[in-house]
């Protein structure tokens, strides 16, 4: 089998238009086994929490358990990047599938719920490196005219999890007990450590220079209190509340203090001059806004459709299946359009116009709204999506020279990630804010004590409504529905405006000569402001 001995000896390959070393395609498919790894974790472990609680107890604690996850992941994130640019990708990214299987192997043993969130907190540590590592490498590996052809791939796996995450970690749950929802992520991961340990052969690095210790601790800080805020805002405490005020001045100052010294340190976490470069820019506030509306979504419409729509929550990953098929077709023809004429700046700009009329249609519907109907304004919104997802990365990719790789890959990835947790959490407060209003209103102090705790209810307590109070509830869910999308909607103009914005810079890497002339031609930074 032959090895991988350089970037650059893959870049000649596919330049001459070689077909790919059997070597790469070994890698890619590991490098899709950690990609799954990242993106089911959350799912399975998410289906599972009812039994985990009935088993371990602590109930007031079972925010944690994700709480714990989602901030070890956000705050690990960039400094992944960073640790593969100074010290080598392969090494780092091993690291990081070592640390996470650990985690899921703790998590899988813990005895009470103070051991199962600090297992977790050890997972999420190493899955802030899994995607990173995923896109470094095949932005080191893939010339980024060729990486199109492998973003339907990513698009697949992405839907993949959704669709079959909630299925798979009920059936190993009712079949194999709960721990198993975390067990399964020790064989997957092996096999991806053993192909990526045997083949993947890239030039090692050794910095000069340190860590920028005192860089990452105010990145962890500053990222840290916006999760919380994120998080426990309107849930937990309210959002005038001295605690969120608290979180929110730590994280600015620490977001402060952490842009100055970015200026000074010797070797930055984040170096800022990535952000001189116009589409850098850009690709990071639409990762952004792509996140929001994503996961804003993604919340939402299971709970319109099994609250007013009558669905099965059993299923629920099918019904998003019209919105993600709809983001893997989409996908999948921009990657292919992209490696064959090097054009790409036309996928943001109809994705966002998508992103936003299919917002704008999700916020129309109501209590008389058919599930055809839901599923061709899902539809409508994933073909968006698909036009966005991995396009931002690659361009991102594009913006800087090799040396910046992990931290251009960690840093749109960290922008995706905090629109998600920002989407969630003001989408979700809007939802909760309206539905409270119209059950108050619709179903006097009836309907106000069924709604006093929680906006969602499950569907055994849903059943249990008197019809009134039932036909009032499904009024109050299409109210928030309409008034979170009308807000997701009003961010996605952003993602329009952006766009125009875009410099079609030529990629880098294969096509016709023409084009690789033009790119040799250009400096590094061609499209800085």
């Amino acid at each position: 089998m032959a090895d991988i001995q350089t970037v650059d000896a893959v870049d000649t390959g596919a330049r001459d238009g070689e077909k790919q070393p059997k070597s790469v395609r070994v890698v890619l498919l590991a490098l899709m086994i950690t990609m799954m790894l990242a993106m089911l974790d959350n799912m399975i472990v998410g289906t599972a929490m009812p039994t985990i609680v009935g088993d371990l107890g602590g109930l007031e604690h079972l925010s944690w358990v994700v709480t714990a996850y989602t901030l070890a992941t956000a705050a690990a994130t960039p400094i992944w990047g960073k640790l593969g640019d100074m010290y080598g990708r392969k090494g780092s990214f091993m690291s990081s599938i070592v640390i996470f299987l650990i985690g899921s192997a703790l998590s899988g043993m813990a005895q009470n719920m103070g051991e199962l969130i600090g297992f977790r907190a050890v997972q999420g540590l190493g899955a802030g490196g899994l995607m990173v590592g995923v896109m470094a490498i095949i932005g080191d590996l893939i010339p980024p005219r060729e990486r199109g052809k492998y973003q339907g791939m990513m698009a697949g796996i992405m839907a993949l999890a959704m669709i079959g995450g909630p299925l798979v970690g009920g059936t190993i749950t009712d079949n194999w007990g709960w721990r198993w929802s975390f067990y399964i992520n020790l064989p997957l991961g092996v096999v991806a450590l053993v192909a990526i340990s045997a083949v993947l052969h890239l030039p090692k690095k050794r910095a000069k220079t340190r860590i920028d210790y005192l860089g990452a601790a105010l990145l962890t800080i500053g990222i840290t209190s916006i999760v919380l805020v994120t998080t426990w805002g309107g849930t937990e405490y309210a959002w005038t509340s001295a605690r969120i005020m608290e979180l929110i001045g730590i994280g600015v100052a620490a977001l402060v203090g952490f842009l100055f010294w970015q200026t000074r340190a010797a070797e930055p976490i984040v170096p800022l001059h990535i952000f001189r470069s116009r589409n850098f820019t850009l690709m990071s506030i639409i990762g952004f806004v792509t996140g929001f509306a994503m996961f804003g979504a993604t919340l939402f419409l299971p709970l319109y459709q099994q609250a007013v729509q009558g669905a099965s929550a059993t299923n629920s990953g099918l019904l998003l299946l019209p919105m993600l098929g709809a983001m893997l077709v989409t996908s999948m023809v921009a990657g292919r359009v992209t490696t064959n004429t090097g054009r790409y700046k036309i996928f943001p700009v109809v994705g966002g116009v998508l992103m936003v009329g299919g917002l704008y249609l999700l916020s129309t519907m109501d209590t008389d709204t058919s599930r055809f109907m839901s599923g061709v304004f899902m539809a409508v919104l994933g073909l968006g999506m698909g036009c966005l997802m991995q396009i931002t990365m690659l361009v991102a990719q594009n913006s800087v020279q090799m040396k910046d790789m992990g931290v251009a890959s960690s840093s749109t990835t960290l922008f995706r990630t905090l629109g998600s947790s920002f989407g969630v959490a003001i989408m979700g407060a809007l939802f909760n804010n309206r539905v409270q209003d119209v059950m108050a209103e619709k179903a006097g102090a009836l309907g106000a004590k069924i709604t006093e705790q929680s906006a969602q209810l499950d569907a055994a307590s849903l059943a249990k409504l008197p019809e009134a109070a039932r036909e009032a509830y499904q009024q109050a869910v299409s109210a928030g529905t309409h008034s979170a999308f009308v807000l997701g909607a009003a961010v996605a103009l952003v993602v329009m405006v952006a766009s125009v914005f875009v410099k079609e810079v030529p990629l880098k890497g294969a096509g016709p000569k023409g084009d690789e002339a033009a790119q040799a031609a250009q400096p590094p930074l061609a499209e800085s402001v």
